[in-house]
């Protein structure tokens, strides 16, 4: 037996309005009264009324669908974003391509080409490190929001996470919990987010007249063995040091494996910071790692309403900075 599908007219006589009005709440227009649409709505619902795609985008000139191009689908960084963007698209029952450039610029170029022949309302460009990246440019027909990696183009909006205030936030942690004698172990120099995460520990600790224990920031890779390597180095220079702040959860697991075979307790003495909040490294350390997460799935959420927002006309530009929040575990405390 074969069920017919509800329509448009099922909907408005339902809800005691015209077609016209009910096609209006359903689309989202603006004329229509909260009431009315709540009603018109609610008709739609106990009739499992879908309403036809195609019809709705030659009204509202919208396709109800955006783009996802990113660089690094495999990434711990890029995902919680492009999970959180994904939330908000949900909410609004709107559709996503998701595409992955790999880091080749040709395959973005054909991603881009394709979604946009798909006629998508609006782009989010999420980047595979939080280092600036060239503009998709600004003839394109559909917003875009740029995502952890800014835009290099100061017109574009650009949407990232605050390093340099979570290297003051870690810094400020541990000073609270009474150390004074802080080193920073951090990643390769070449990041901006290396240098800024290093500029605000630096900053933090310059305002309680207060250097970086062992006389300088110590660069190297992102990596454990780089943590272990850098904390044999800063005990022999410095001994007494009482607190660590590691530029990534993967380094602050090797300070910790040296901290380890030195017999030096954590967090009696030696504190440590992590950063990145990678769960698979923080939850499992002994003890686990007090450290600043970047609050990415919001950083997406974000991105998604900015996009809402340009589509409906309103596009803002330059970069907006988004602060990480400190995740307190057994590996800081306050001095005994």
């Amino acid at each position: 037996m074969r069920v017919e599908r509800a329509t448009l007219r099922d909907v408005a006589r339902l809800a005691g309005v015209s077609v016209a009005t009910a096609s209006k709440a359903l689309n989202g227009q603006p004329q229509v009264r909260a009431s009315t649409r709540a009603r018109v709505e609610q008709a739609a619902s106990q009739l499992n009324f879908s309403p036809n795609t195609l019809a709705r985008g030659l009204i509202t000139q919208r396709t109800g669908t955006v783009g996802l191009l990113t660089s690094d689908l495999e990434g711990r960084f890029s995902i919680p974003i492009l999970m959180g963007a994904e939330d908000a698209f949900g909410t609004d029952r709107t559709s996503v391509f998701l595409c992955d450039a790999r880091g080749d610029t040709i395959r973005e170029r054909h991603h881009l080409s394709a979604l946009l022949s798909r006629r998508v309302d609006g782009l989010i460009v999420v980047g595979a490190r939080p280092d600036s990246r060239p503009s998709l440019g600004r003839d394109l027909p559909v917003p875009v929001i740029y995502a952890y990696a800014p835009s290099d183009d100061p017109r574009d909006l650009s949407l990232v996470s605050d390093n340099e205030g979570g290297g003051r936030l870690a810094v400020d942690h541990l000073i609270r919990c009474g150390r004074r004698r802080i080193a920073h172990i951090t990643g390769d120099a070449s990041y901006g987010a290396a240098q800024d995460r290093a500029r605000g520990a630096q900053q933090r600790l310059a305002e309680e007249g207060l250097e970086p224990a062992g006389g300088e920031v110590w660069f190297g890779m992102w990596s454990e063995s780089w943590g272990r390597g850098a904390t044999r180095m800063l005990l022999e220079r410095c001994p007494d040091v009482d607190a660590v702040f590691a530029g990534s959860d993967e380094i602050a697991r090797g300070v910790l494996d040296v901290l380890h075979e030195q017999r030096r307790d954590v967090p009696g003495d030696v504190a440590l910071v992590g950063y990145d909040n990678w769960n698979i490294l923080v939850a499992n350390a002994r003890p686990p790692l007090t450290t600043v997460d970047m609050n990415l799935e919001q950083l997406g959420r974000v991105a998604a309403q900015r996009l809402f927002a340009a589509i409906g006309g309103t596009l803002g530009s330059g970069i907006e900075k988004f602060p990480g929040k400190l995740i307190t575990r057994e590996s800081t405390a306050p001095l005994r």
